[in-house]
């Protein structure tokens, strides 16, 4: 028909000549776009991903990494920034984004700014505080799993548990994990994990996404779910390079849900391995004793008293009488030596006995039981008393006369 233009464009053609057209406009070559960075993504080859959005839109950008090598912080999501660049289509999907060459902080997001208030006064009440995390199980009969029924994350988490360690029972508290309802929810399930308390422990979380739709897991209602639980938690939320403030509170933080299922329950096949390897090293060692054992036996019956018993008792016969031949022995010279000693005491005693002197002829005189030593202490008329070997007699005194000793 006439006015109608019948040749035919590929894809690729018509996504290279809308290319040019932004190229080559002068505005769309230089231009600054302010919003909040959401969807940021750091790829391996260093290039930066991420969407610049305002409240209506969301833009795609992109930075290369021998652009972004200049920049002096790393962008987060939930930051508002200015980004500069120039306006290009990705002729593969027919995107078009913006190319970036530079970015700065252009103030800090809404939520950017209510999500570093609420870390900040959770980290002042110590919920941060490595030492009040209470302890992961080592081996979890039962696990609590929080998440969406329909999401990556539950297949992630239920194929992991059941690989590694199939031991574990598996109970899942289905939960919205973004939007209004998202807070209460996930908060329900913790609360109703910990009143049936037949978990060991719980993993809570989902899959990546933007600052908006991890939302849920900064809640003030969720924190304080973890924070009464008296279950450990495991909190599982987004990619490795997400934070969110359940993270913190939680006993420990897993990168993804797949690591959370891997850090929750050992890993079957290598305890298994494990003690298959002690099994080995007990029978060993039970076999090193029994070859032990069997040679000390064996050492014993080749003994000579087992062999014949009676050259055991024989010898043992001969060395008792050995003994009680020494030791009667001693017990004689020790006799023999005290009846010496008595002899000569008694010599001695015998010696000194005050009768002995008195039967050869000797006596005492005492006045009032007191022995007399010296004439002076004598006068006429005292009465005193003669001791004799024999006897006493009672005598007066009628005369004393001293006379000097030669």
């Amino acid at each position: 028909m006439a006015g109608i233009n019948l040749e035919i464009f590929s894809v690729s053609q018509i996504n290279k000549y809308i290319k040019g057209l932004m190229d080559g406009d002068g505005i769309l070559r230089d231009v600054t776009v302010s919003g909040e960075i959401s969807n940021f993504k750091r790829h391996s080859s260093g290039h930066y991903y991420f969407s610049v959005k305002d409240q209506g839109s969301a833009l795609s950008a992109a930075m290369f990494k021998w652009q972004n090598r200049t920049l002096t912080f790393m962008p987060e999501n939930g930051m508002r920034v200015l980004v500069h660049g120039r306006i290009s289509v990705y002729e593969p999907s027919g995107q078009y984004q913006i190319i970036a060459d530079s970015i700065r902080p252009d103030g800090v997001g809404a939520l950017y700014e209510q999500y570093e208030r609420l870390k900040r006064a959770l980290e002042n009440k110590g919920y941060f505080d490595p030492s009040q995390k209470k302890q992961i199980p080592q081996f979890p009969g039962r696990i609590a799993v929080i998440t969406s029924p329909t999401g990556a994350a539950i297949r992630d988490i239920l194929n992991i548990l059941g690989r590694r360690y199939p031991l574990a029972a598996v109970d899942v508290y289905p939960s919205e994990v973004q939007g209004e309802n998202a807070p209460a929810m996930l908060a329900s399930a913790l609360y109703a994990a910990n009143r049936n308390a037949d978990c060991d422990v719980i993993i809570i979380g989902r899959g990546g996404g933007s600052m908006e739709d991890l939302w849920a897991f900064n809640s003030v209602d969720v924190i304080k779910a973890i924070i009464d639980s008296e279950i450990p938690v495991i909190s599982a939320v987004g990619h490795e390079t997400d934070f969110t403030l359940s993270d913190f509170v939680a006993d420990l933080r897993a990168p993804t849900p797949s690591a959370a299922a891997e850090l929750a329950v050992p890993d079957s096949a290598g305890v298994l391995g494990y003690l298959g390897n002690y099994r080995s090293m007990t029978a060993a060692a039970l076999e090193r004793k029994i070859i032990a054992g069997e040679a000390k036996i064996a050492a014993v019956m080749n003994m000579q008293c087992m062999k014949n018993p009676m050259t055991f008792t024989e010898n043992k016969s001969r060395q008792l009488d050995e003994v009680i031949s020494r030791m009667e022995s001693a017990v004689n010279e020790r006799l023999h030596s005290c009846e010496s000693d008595l002899r000569e005491t008694a010599s001695k005693l015998v010696a000194l006995n005050p009768l002995a002197v008195l039967a050869r002829g000797y006596s005492v005189a005492y006045m009032e039981d007191v022995p007399l030593k010296s004439v002076k202490s004598l006068a006429e008329g005292d009465r005193i008393k003669i001791r004799f070997t024999d006897g006493s007699a009672d005598c007066r005194v009628e005369k004393t006369s001293l006379e000097e000793i030669q």
